[in-house]
């Protein structure tokens, strides 16, 4: 069991109520005659100096009105009112309240709630302050701070979160089962707060996860991906990545992903667990970077492997198109996941597609023409695939690693003389199509795309230089070869598109 690295503080608690949101809370709180709380993350994360974004408080009555009120009283809105939720919220620069920003400010009326065996909507009537705590995901967020007189900036905790605290560990309130079974989400979140926090899931906790990992169906998949972003967004999401594999909650979302598990061997060749190989490649690029669609480009770089894996006798296992197909199950899993298919999934698309270019040009000597197809083909995405490719070398080799290194400084380095000279990153061809209808007086046809084409691979190739003299003769030379006759010159090509604003 691994031990939280972090240090428990009751005592950063003390002043709470000093702080002009929460005082004015409890003053609020003593006009209306009711129990007013601190609860939840905010109390969780105060107590173990993290910042937090947003601060919860339960009343044992009316929230919306309790918020409103509150507002007032701090001279602050306006204020979001959510009658469906019996919720309302403000935000609130503060300082104080430790996240050094606005702060988003909610409150709700205690309340118990009762589900239905096919929905994860619960029934929900007033209730205590006890009652709100026993509907928490865990102990550690089942925590409160009260904020009425005679127990002014007292702890509350039914559920032992403070000792959990300390331990480090992940523990429902009540039986796991009808915890999980009554809103399964709690089940990534609980392997979620275990990666970001560094805590351990209690055995009985995560033993109830994997008996009810199917229940997840009932949850939507744009829930899903929030939770799954969050736990990609940790420093080493591999952990939380493991915890999905083992709990069996993965395959019900990610099957694509569970397939990657296990290594093969036949008449003593081997090839490597291509899901742990992932997890170390993710790890790798979040030392890097914390751009989350890079990172689900390393998630995906080598999805397709189970689907393209070959045993050649004589040869040994092979993936051949392995980018190519992982590139086009990008779409789908996106789809599936309720991800964005915009520019960010054609982003990640356009890396799993590129991410053997740049360690193929590792085995073989740099040639300029192979960085310029390379940085054309990358664009401004050329970044962000040279951190994937520098941590996809995960070999156990370390002269094989050393070398791949080395040879991977050298394409760094070809990278930035060859982008310095030939401007290719972002290319834009000299010659358009425009300019071949008018030099050859033609309609749209397929002799524009030709032409484009062979200017495009000579200048990748260093046949000719990235300039429109030199791709206007080409043009010429191509054109006649295809039969087609020039009518103009370049100039006054040029005087024609300059007349009509091109």
């Amino acid at each position: 069991m691994r031990t939280s690295t972090l240090t428990v503080d009751p005592a950063r608690l003390d002043g709470v109520v000093d702080e002009p949101l929460f005082a004015a809370v409890a003053q609020e709180a003593a006009k209306q005659k009711i129990s007013a709380f601190a609860i939840g993350g905010y109390v969780r994360d105060r107590i173990l100096g993290r910042p937090c974004k947003d601060i919860d408080f339960v009343v044992e009555g009316d929230g919306i009105a309790f918020a409103e009120a509150t507002a007032a009283r701090l001279k602050v809105g306006p204020v979001h009112v959510f009658k469906n939720f019996g919720t309302a919220m403000f935000m609130l620069d503060d300082p104080s309240t430790g996240s050094g920003g606005p702060m988003q400010v909610e409150f709700v009326g205690a309340r118990k709630e009762s589900y239905s065996r096919n929905s994860r909507k619960p029934e929900v009537e007033a209730g205590s302050i006890q009652d709100d705590q026993e509907r928490r995901d865990f102990t550690i967020n089942a925590l409160a701070i009260s904020l009425n007189a005679g127990r002014m900036g007292a702890l509350v905790d039914p559920f032992g979160g403070i000792l959990h605290l300390d331990q480090g560990l992940i523990r429902t309130p009540l039986d796991p089962d009808i915890t999980f079974s009554d809103d399964p989400l709690r089940m990534l979140r609980a392997i979620r707060f275990a990666n970001q926090l560094g805590f351990t899931i209690d055995p009985v906790t995560f033993e109830a996860i994997q008996r009810n990992a199917k229940r997840l169906e009932i949850i939507s998949a744009e829930r899903i991906h929030t939770e799954l972003n969050k736990i990609i967004a940790t420093p080493a999401p591999s952990i939380g990545f493991k915890l999905l594999l083992e709990s069996g909650l993965l395959a019900e979302f990610f099957p694509e992903m569970v397939e990657l598990q296990g290594a093969e061997e036949r008449y003593g060749i081997g090839h490597k667990d291509n899901f742990h190989h992932t997890l170390q490649v993710l790890d790798n690029v979040c030392a890097k970077s914390n751009d989350l669609w890079l990172r689900w480009a390393a998630i995906l770089h080598d999805i397709a492997k189970p689907r393209t894996k070959r045993f050649v006798q004589g040869t040994g296992w092979t993936f051949h198109g392995h980018e190519d197909k992982g590139a086009r199950m990008v779409p789908t899993i996106f789809r599936r996941m309720k991800l964005p298919l915009d520019e960010k999934m054609r982003f990640v698309q356009n890396l799993v597609a590129l991410h053997l270019r740049p360690i193929s040009l590792t085995k073989e000597e740099v040639t300029d023409s192979a960085v310029r197809r390379m940085l054309f083909d990358a664009g401004d995405d050329i970044d962000a695939l040279m951190i994937l490719c520098q941590a996809d070398i995960t070999s156990k080799n370390e002269k094989k690693k050393e070398r791949y290194l080395r040879n991977y400084e050298v394409v760094m380095r070809k990278l930035a003389e060859v982008e310095e000279k030939d401007r290719v990153r972002n290319f834009q061809p000299p010659i358009t199509g425009e300019d071949v209808m008018r030099a050859f007086g033609v309609p749209p046809c397929k002799l524009i795309g030709d032409i484009k084409t062979v200017i495009k691979d000579a200048i990748l190739d260093g046949a000719i230089q990235n300039d429109r003299k030199q791709a206007w003769q080409l043009m010429l030379e191509t054109g006649q070869k295809l039969g087609a006759t020039p009518v103009i010159t370049e100039d006054k090509a040029r005087e024609q598109g300059q007349e009509q604003g091109q």
